[in-house]
């Protein structure tokens, strides 16, 4: 099992490939993200699709890792929904499954659940209460309550009422905002944020932190029969906050998509600025291995 952690590194900007093929001959295990690279939240992406198929049908395993505050099986019936093909990956590693087990440790507990109705799956058979934040023991954030109309800026005093009573809070996503079609709406880790800069105590269960790389990595040993070795491991992504920085920390290499989330950050995703790009890169301190318009074979 991969438990290195490489010290963040930054060099020259990436190499930009159009094509996954060539790279995809150094690597055996790919952890890729879901939302961005694999689907836009009402669409999937079928060039992305295929290379994964491709891949996987190379020999190549692929665990789909995502910030989804949900379990996997859940994630799965929304990949069915948007078309994507089971073919192209092994498994699916949730931030939601690590929230579970994080429940799961803290039975029979007072639970204050901040997210959308749509998120309560990720309690489904577990031993758990849901009571106010006035009268939680703890909390767990997947969401706001409306991402269609409301901002962090809504959340103010709610928070504030938390901080006083010294809530815990599980941030069940740590994404800060996603795709939504040609939208970015705000998630779980906006509110997560901006709860820990009164104080409070957070504990992030998806991407950039270990515990869901760890996951996945046990998921493709079991399907490998082995463990995988770290330089032939692959993450790929388009949060550089999320996929870029949580590759590095746990020291495997990663393909950047440069037409996700950061693409009107780089001037569009057709014709990105290099420029912009590389500034973006030496800000956050990373270095991915190459980068890309949209994850193609």
């Amino acid at each position: 099992m991969i438990r290195g952690i490489r010290r963040i590194s930054r060099t020259a900007l990436p190499e930009i490939i159009e094509r996954f093929a060539p790279l995809a001959r150094d690597y055996d295990v790919l952890l890729c993200d879901v939302w961005g690279v694999v689907h836009n939240g009402v669409a999937a992406f079928p060039q992305a699709c295929d290379a994964l198929e491709r891949f996987r049908a190379g020999g190549g395993t692929v665990i789909l890792i995502t910030n989804a505050p949900r379990p996997g099986a859940a994630v799965q019936r929304m990949l069915d929904r948007l078309k994507v093909p089971h073919d192209c990956y092994d498994a699916i590693v949730s931030s939601g499954d690590v929230t579970r087990g994080i429940v799961e440790s803290r039975p029979g507990e007072r639970v204050f659940h901040l997210g959308p109705q749509r998120d309560l799956s990720i309690f489904t058979g577990l031993d758990v209460t849901f009571a106010p934040a006035e009268g939680a023991d703890y909390t767990v954030c997947s969401g706001l309550f409306d991402d269609t109309s409301e901002t962090p800026e809504n959340y103010r005093e709610l928070l504030a009422t938390m901080r006083a009573r010294s809530l815990f809070m599980v941030c069940a996503n740590p994404d800060i905002v996603v795709e939504r079609g040609d939208e970015l709406v705000y998630c779980a880790g906006a509110l997560a944020d901006a709860y820990a800069a009164l104080g409070g105590e957070v504990l992030y269960c998806g991407k950039p932190h270990a515990p869901i790389y760890t996951a996945a990595l046990g998921r493709a040993t079991t399907i490998r029969g082995g463990d995988p070795q770290p330089r032939r491991v692959l993450a790929i992504g388009d949060s550089i906050r999320t996929d870029l920085k949580g590759a590095a920390w746990f020291g495997i290499d990663c393909l950047f998509v440069i037409s996700g989330i950061h693409a009107e950050d780089f001037g569009g995703r057709d014709a990105p600025d290099l420029s912009r790009l590389d500034a973006m890169l030496a800000g956050a301190g990373v270095s991915p291995q190459a980068a890309t318009p949209r994850l193609a074979w």
